[in-house]
């Protein structure tokens, strides 16, 4: 068991008689409306604003450069190095500031459903709100589990105390410091609740492969059978509506571990998307956000108090917090065997990728460091065109090492598991953006059930030319013609012009790897 040793500031703020020590939901929703700090909506959840920082801050993030870690930590844009002193000044400012707030609010729960894996943590949060939505994130102790609870890992937040960069050594106002040797996260500046739960996940990031246990950034669920599929791919891909299957039960929708005896979640809740949500499209999520619910920068009606899923007019970035227990169609604890299918999930809207193909291992290893979706010309200002837009393992933003650990993870585990590995488009067909037509949501369920239910393991391939992908010629309930994405523009010669413009992004983009990484493009990627 890895525990901290308790710093004397910390010891002293939990000591203090401000400190509210593991509050009830009940308890966190009338001091979070009475505070002002949130309203009730007409579904019985809460919603909070957070003021300019209405997503995460990577600008702001710091991993505290120590003698035990620095090694280990891939330095660079993703992980920018701080110093000890300027951390330990810091802390001891936020520390001191909260010492005299009214209220503190303390939770003590864990990250990972498999007890093996499992990371005991506390977070002490100067917002009742900010508590009630670690509560639904994480995993709730037992009475009992609570009794024996000793922190590993502690996250601080204090969203009102602002930095001075000029004095304090931060970026700007908002600070997310991780200290590794610590064991603390000092969080302030921002708002954004997410930061709190990115953070927990890149610890385990770090933590979990060094006890030889693969870390992900993907949906997963189960089948009656014991049969789990993994779902990785970046905003906008369909991670979460594909996940979703009234046949298969959730095991969690955003990140998870696979140790040698399986998968688990590694949360005890849910942060879902909610920006134009109806019950029609996805009635889970949905019915999921009611008392105890945490809703954020949704716009409610000033009378009736009803939210608002459609308008952006504080952020897109609208979100919903809840426990997982609030979705029905979910396995209990989270947990599952060995993954039999694992689907890249992305969003191209060049038009040129197959809507599936089935990747050899090296491929697999390929797209994962590669994790390719694209922004659509008009999502965001100065965006005219497609771009191409690359996350390495589907999270780069959370990776504290270097990427290629966790792409040679992921070959083991296909290796020792003979895991089928598909690559998904559900992006544009027939021609980009502006000229094609999206792919239809009925055609890539069924292949994505076809490719889960083992129908696409020995079907007959071909081989794209370009890319290299093997693309099966058919599957039940799917066009045939739709399969092979040159097939279906009528403008041939644009679509192998726009094929090999991607396929050269491709390239441009793994050579930020380095020649380390040389092998697996040559093994797994485009073919021109």
């Amino acid at each position: 068991m890895i525990t901290a040793k308790m710093t004397t500031e910390l010891e002293q703020l939990l000591a203090n008689k401000n400190i509210v020590m593991q509050p009830s939901v009940p308890t966190l929703v009338e001091k979070a409306v009475k505070r002002g700090e949130a309203q009730l909506t007409s579904d019985g959840a809460i919603v909070a604003t957070t003021g300019k920082y209405t997503g995460r801050s990577p600008k702001d993030k710091f991993i505290v450069e120590e003698a035990g870690t620095k090694e280990d930590i891939s330095w660079g844009k993703v992980n920018r190095p701080i110093s000890e002193d300027v951390f330990d000044k810091l802390y001891k400012k936020v520390t001191d500031y909260l010492a005299e707030k009214e209220e503190v609010f303390v939770f003590k729960g864990f990250a990972g459903a498999d007890k093996k894996a499992q990371l005991s943590i506390q977070v002490v949060n100067e917002y009742a709100w900010h508590n009630l939505f670690v509560h639904q994130l994480f995993i709730r102790p037992t009475e009992e589990e609570l009794q024996a609870h000793e922190a590993q890992f502690t996250i601080v937040s204090a969203p009102s105390f602002k930095a001075d960069p000029t004095v304090d050594g931060t970026n700007s106002e908002a600070f997310v410091l991780v200290s590794f040797e610590k064991r603390i996260v000092l969080i302030g500046g921002t708002e954004y609740a997410g930061e709190m739960k990115k953070s927990i996940f890149s610890i385990m990031n770090y933590l979990l492969p060094k006890n030889g246990i693969f870390s992900m950034h993907c949906s997963a669920n189960v089948g009656e059978d014991g049969d789990a599929a993994l779902f990785f791919g970046l905003s906008g891909t369909g991670k979460t509506t594909l996940s979703a299957d009234a046949r298969r039960k959730l095991i969690g929708d955003d990140e998870h571990g696979w140790s040698d005896d399986g998968v688990f979640n590694i949360e005890g809740g849910c942060y879902a998307k909610c920006i134009d949500l109806t019950e029609e499209k996805e009635p889970e999520i949905y019915n999921a956000i009611r008392f105890g619910s945490v809703l954020e920068n949704v716009v409610i009606d000033e009378d009736t108090h009803e939210p608002d899923y459609f308008s952006g007019e504080l952020t897109e970035n609208t979100r919903a917090a809840y426990p997982i227990h609030y979705i029905d169609n979910i396995v209990t604890p989270s947990v599952a065997g060995h993954p039999k299918t694992i689907v890249f999930l992305t969003a191209d809207a060049f038009g040129v990728l197959p809507p599936i193909s089935k990747l050899t291992k090296d491929q697999a290893m390929y797209h994962f460091l590669s994790g390719f979706t694209s922004k659509l010309a008009g999502t965001e200002r100065g965006v005219t065109e497609p771009e191409a837009t690359f996350s390495s393992c589907f999270g780069e933003p959370f990776l504290p090492l270097h990427p290629t650990a966790y792409a040679e993870m992921l070959g083991k585990k296909i290796d020792d598991h003979d895991s089928q590995v598909f690559l998904v488009n559900t992006g544009w067909t027939g021609g980009g953006y502006g000229v094609g037509e999206r792919m239809s949501l009925k055609y890539t369920r069924a292949m994505v059930n076809a490719a889960i239910e083992g129908k696409l393991n020995d079907v007959e391939t071909e081989q794209d030319p370009i890319f290299g992908l093997h693309m099966p010629k058919a599957i039940e309930d799917v066009p045939s013609d739709l399969l092979n994405p040159r097939n279906v523009w009528a403008d041939k010669a644009e679509y192998d012009k726009q094929a090999k413009y991607l396929a050269n992004l491709f390239h441009e983009n793994f050579k930020r790897f380095g020649e380390e990484s040389k092998q697996f493009e040559e093994n797994g990627g485009p073919l021109v």
